[in-house]
């Protein structure tokens, strides 16, 4: 049984998201390629609001090895 202790405090960020992308459409600016849709809000916080859970399908970007 998990405790409020086991559970995260913070979902999870989408400017660190393989899946995140910016649309540059003023009325919806960003957009998750994943579940594909785009929001005026990043689209963590929109699964969030919907849902009632943090985003399950976070995939963070491969970063480049530093030489």
């Amino acid at each position: 049984m998990s405790t409020l202790a086991d559970q995260p405090t913070r979902g999870p960020n989408c400017w660190h998201c393989r899946h995140f992308a910016i649309t540059h459409i003023p009325s919806s600016p960003y957009a998750c390629r994943s579940m594909g849709f785009q929001s005026r809000l990043l689209p963590s916080l929109e699964v969030l609001r919907v849902d009632g859970q943090f985003c399950r399908l976070f995939s963070p970007k491969e970063t480049p090895a530093k030489a």
